[in-house]
Parts: C-alpha cells; sequence; structure tokens
C-alpha cells in the first residue's frame, strides 16, 4: 500500500511516474457497451515501472545493472583510443606480464580479498570520472564544502569550478584509509553507497561537495563492513578541524537520502569489483603480478580441496532431501589442475 507504483497509487500522486492529462474525448466511445460500464482505467502493467527502468536507475541495488562509473569513463576511454589511433601514437613498451608454459603470473588481488592500494586506485579514478563527465552541478547544503568545511583553511572562490585530479582525490582517500586502517572491501562499498546516493537522491558529485560525500561514504561503509568500526570521533582525530556533531549530521542525511538502505547483496559486491578491474584495464591501471611460486600453489590446492569437500556436503545434503529423483540431482564436480 506504501509503495509509489502500487495500482492503489493514484498517478497524479507519484513524482516518479509523470502522466499527461488525457481527456476522456480524446478517446473513442462504443456504443454498444453495457450500462455497468465504468470509466477509462488504465491497465495495471501501464502504471508499474518497467523493470528495465528499474535496473537502469538502480545500478547499486540490481546486479544486471552497468555501473555508473563505468558508462561514464567509456567516453574518455574512447576518446584517447581514437586519438592514438589518428595521432599513431605508439603504446610503447609492454609493461604487462604474461603467463607462459614455465612460468604462470598471477596477483594478488581475488573479489573476497582485493588489493588495498590498486582498489584505492580504482575506487578514486571512479570517483574521478564521475566528476569529471558529471550532467549537472545539482547538490544538497550539507554537503557544500564552503557552508561545512573540512579544515579552517580558507575554501578558494572557484572551488566549485575547478575539477580535482585524479591524485589529489586519492590522496584524500589513502589518508583516511591508512589512518583508519580500513580494508580493500570497504573501498568498493564506499562506491557502492556513493552510486546508491547520487541515483537515490537525484544529486551529481562535483567539485563543491566530493570531499563530504566521499567521507560520508567511507563513514557509513566502515560502521556496515567492518566488525570493530571507526567512530565518528575518530574521524575528527584524522580530519582536525571538523566537528563530531558535523560528522553526526551529515551522517543522518545521508542515511535518510539513502533511504536506510544500507544492504549490499554479494552479487552487486561482484559486479563493483569486476568493473572497477575493467576500469583499471581501460586505463592501464595494472594489478601487481607475481610469479606463482610451490608456495602459492600449494595454498591454492588447499583451498580448491577445501571448496570440494564443501561442495561434497552440499551434494550429499541435496541428495538425502531428493529421494524421488536420485539421478537427477548432483553438482558437477572437476579436479583443480596446477602446473
Amino acid at each position: 500500500m506504501g509503495n509509489t507504483v502500487s495500482c492503489c497509487v493514484s498517478p497524479n500522486a507519484s513524482p516518479k511516474l509523470p502522466r499527461p492529462t488525457e481527456r476522456l474525448e480524446d478517446y473513442p466511445i462504443n456504443a454498444d457497451l453495457s450500462e455497468d460500464t465504468g470509466p477509462y482505467l488504465q491497465h495495471i502493467s501501464d502504471r508499474e515501472l518497467p523493470d528495465d527502468l528499474a535496473l537502469e536507475s538502480n545500478p547499486s541495488d540490481h546486479a544486471r545493472a552497468s555501473t555508473i562509473f563505468l558508462s561514464k569513463s567509456q567516453t574518455d576511454v574512447r576518446d584517447k583510443r581514437k586519438s592514438n589511433h589518428i595521432n599513431h601514437v605508439s603504446p610503447g613498451p609492454l609493461s604487462k606480464k604474461y603467463s607462459s608454459c614455465s612460468t604462470i603470473f598471477i596477483d594478488d588481488s581475488t573479489v573476497s580479498q582485493p588489493n588495498l592500494k590498486s582498489t584505492i586506485k580504482c575506487v578514486t579514478l571512479a570517483i574521478y570520472y564521475h566528476i569529471k563527465n558529471r550532467d549537472s552541478d545539482r547538490s544538497l547544503d550539507i554537503f557544500d564544502e564552503k557552508k561545512h568545511p573540512l579544515s579552517r583553511e580558507q575554501v578558494p572562490d572557484d572551488y566549485s569550478r575547478t575539477d580535482p585530479e585524479h591524485k589529489l582525490i586519492y590522496r584524500f582517500v589513502r589518508t583516511l584509509f591508512s589512518a583508519a586502517q580500513l580494508t580493500a572491501e570497504c573501498a568498493i562499498v564506499t562506491l557502492v553507497y556513493l552510486e546508491r546516493l547520487l541515483t537515490y537522491a537525484e544529486m551529481d558529485i562535483c567539485p563543491c561537495n566530493w570531499k563530504r560525500i566521499v567521507l560520508g561514504a567511507i563513514l557509513l561503509a566502515s560502521k556496515v563492513w567492518d566488525d570493530q568500526a571507526v567512530w565518528n570521533v575518530d574521524y575528527c582525530q584524522i580530519l582536525k578541524d571538523i566537528t563530531v556533531e558535523d560528522m553526526n549530521e551529515m551522517e543522518r542525511h545521508f542515511l535518510e537520502l539513502l533511504q536506510f538502505n544500507i544492504n549490499v547483496p554479494a552479487s552487486v559486491y561482484a559486479k563493483y569489483y569486476f568493473d572497477l578491474r575493467s576500469l583499471a584495464d581501460d586505463n592501464n591501471l595494472n594489478f601487481p603480478l607475481e610469479p606463482l611460486s610451490n608456495e602459492r600453489a600449494q595454498k591454492l590446492e588447499a583451498i580448491s580441496r577445501l571448496c570440494e569437500d564443501k561442495y561434497k556436503d552440499l551434494s550429499r545434503a541435496a541428495m538425502r532431501r531428493s529421494f524421488s529423483a536420485d539421478n537427477l540431482v548432483g553438482i558437477r564436480r572437476s579436479n583443480a589442475v596446477l602446473s
């Protein structure tokens, strides 16, 4: 009953569903209608929000929707490739390592344990593309750095017109993560909350608000993700000139704008991780590669055996539950091959 897209709500009462004014004269009248036929009523399927639109507008909630930062970065990537092709720019020496028959190169970043430094670089690069390719400058006063400064230094007059460089964003985020001892997973959740805020609040991240938006996302992600979260007063020790009251007010507004939706499904988290890897490949941000050693190979083999035993237990449980279809229930397994 409380859903804005419910059939019980008047179409004119929902701000998400703008409807043109319609007159009854525009519709042909059939003279053979029975007497108990009422006025024209729109079908329920026309009132509900289409699935495609819901997916496009909420990429931080649905795993099938493409992330906003990756789509915003594609314009620059295509322009760079086109410029290099026209100007015949050589890609230079290959810096990426490739595996061979004798050596296997792997990085230490996985979806469950990402590399901290590389992940922060990718997340800050995503924020950079958000600011650079923003649609407009929609903002809220609670995130305006001029009205709520993070330091006692005077904010420049052109602070809202100068886009920050990627290095500046990286130093700001890196300082917070180093001082608060946050994990790489927290950085990915920070980006999820940031894009959810931009979608729900219908605002943009721009030069005048990016620091406070990023700070609010980090603050919330650290409390949701880490078991031992950093308190607001601890951030005041990192950012010397900000007050606890300001942090509390910003956190409250952040949660209200998110509609208190702090859930991050595993599928959404995995999507953001792999999209960040794609962003790194497009911008030549290579994850550190190392040759596969015997010790690392033994650890991978142990993990493979552990997963295989887990799947066997799940298969046995499924077999016990399904006596009528014993031949249909089962999980295919394959042995891990390490060379």
